[in-house]
């Protein structure tokens, strides 16, 4: 890749770089594809002046490798080596049959490419929201990356009850420029193995499945995580059934519930499946 000479750097807005410090120092460009890649490479070495503006400058490159198609395996391979090496992450987390909660922001693309630099302020409001529910749940975040967010639970009735509290939080709040956000929200139920990164198994796997099988402003629950209830439901809230359904990617079809309760939206389309 050709060196950015210094009169093109100038010319960039501050919006075009992954980091930019306190003393307006410039670094990781990320205004084209090529300068993209780089970034992803040469991230590691670069001296975040501390832990939060390393994050900041995580999620704007992973924004901009979204919004050119690269799908960035190695960069979240090295973040989850170096989040090893720290030891952080997955401390306490519950074992055996857990409940999974995943959620991601539909139409992000769009709302990136319309809110441009704004669009992290944005991300991190409803992130923040998210992160809410599910703490007052008594969940733990696993992990959130871009504009996705995933979250574990001990009881499946505290995934939906911080499920509920997410959508009505999003649906009374007011979104810049008139714009309307929603997420997604799937919940699923099952073993998966804990290793020193996170989750792996299949029900993690299925957990992203019944996720991206809603849409914006809907809660799916799978018949895994329906059966999971070892107790009513939360107070007001009820299941519709939607029928069974075929997964991207998984062998067998999956049972699949809407969540319904006063303030949540309805009337949504087939299970995108």
């Amino acid at each position: 890749m050709p060196r950015l000479r210094s009169s093109e750097r100038a010319k960039l807005p501050d919006r075009d770089f992954a980091y930019v410090d306190s003393s307006g120092r410039r670094r990781l460009p990320i205004h084209d594809e090529a300068h993209v890649r780089n970034a992803l490479a040469r991230f590691d070495r670069v001296a975040f002046e501390n832990d939060a503006a390393e994050e900041r400058a995580r999620k704007r490159l992973l924004n901009a490798a979204k919004k050119h198609g690269i799908v960035p395996v190695g960069f979240v391979t090295g973040q989850l080596r170096r989040a090893r090496a720290r030891s952080t992450g997955v401390d306490g987390l519950p074992t055996g049959l857990v409940t999974f909660l995943l959620t991601d922001m539909e139409n992000s693309t769009a709302l990136l490419e319309r809110l441009d630099d704004r669009f992290s302020a944005l991300r991190d409001d409803v992130q923040g929201i998210i992160r809410r529910a599910v703490t007052g749940a008594g969940g733990r975040e696993v992990d959130a990356r871009a504009d996705e967010f995933f979250a574990v639970f001990e009881r499946t009735a505290s995934a939906i009850e911080a499920a509920v509290a997410i959508q009505r939080a999003l649906g009374e709040r007011a979104w810049p420029d008139g714009l309307e956000c929603r997420v997604r929200v799937g919940i699923h139920s099952g073993s998966a193995r804990l290793t020193d990164t996170g989750y792996v198994g299949l029900s993690v796997h299925a957990a992203a499945r019944v996720s991206s099988s809603a849409h914006g402003g809907q809660i799916v629950v799978s018949g895994e995580a329906k059966r999971a209830l070892e107790e009513s439901l939360p107070k007001g809230v009820r299941l519709t059934n939607l029928g069974r359904h075929r997964l991207r990617g998984l062998s067998r079809s999956h049972a699949l519930f809407q969540v319904e309760a006063v303030g949540l939206a309805n009337g949504f389309p087939p299970p995108r499946t």
